[in-house]
């Protein structure tokens, strides 16, 4: 019977473990330029945070995805030193320049039916083409 009960721990602790993994999406299309950091310390589980990763130089267009998650070798490193030391592998995807551009713009009047008229066709086109609208007052 004892047997059985350590049998039955072990095998809860096999199924409960798995690797944490978060996919954050901004919605902009991808470039395929990534960045990694395979080794962010974090400290205490999680509760003292990597530091922030800096994506402004290489990534001009913005964000396309962040994704976080813990692998084996990170699981394994939190697990010997009892999660005092808990790295994660920290990967962002940077965007393409997706803006609206000065071509697209749409002028605006000044009264508020020109206004909402612009709006109205920005709408449309955005809808239309699926890009952005710039809308010019």
């Amino acid at each position: 019977m004892r047997r059985f009960a350590n049998l039955a721990a072990v095998g809860a602790l096999v199924l409960t473990a798995g690797c944490y993994h978060a996919v954050v999406e901004t919605g902009r299309p991808s470039s395929g330029q990534i960045i990694e950091n395979e080794w962010a310390s974090s400290w205490i589980a999680g509760l003292v945070p990597p530091a922030t990763v800096n994506t402004a130089s290489q990534c001009p267009n913005g964000v396309s995805k962040v994704e976080t998650k813990h692998s084996f070798l990170n699981m394994l490193a939190a697990f010997v030193t009892f999660n005092i030391y808990s790295p994660m592998t920290i990967t962002v995807t940077c965007a393409t320049g997706g803006t609206a551009s000065a071509a697209d713009a749409i002028e605006a009047g000044t009264t508020l039916e020109e206004r909402t008229a612009a709006f109205e066709a920005a709408i449309a086109k955005s809808k239309a083409t699926g890009a952005p609208v710039y809308v010019q007052f």
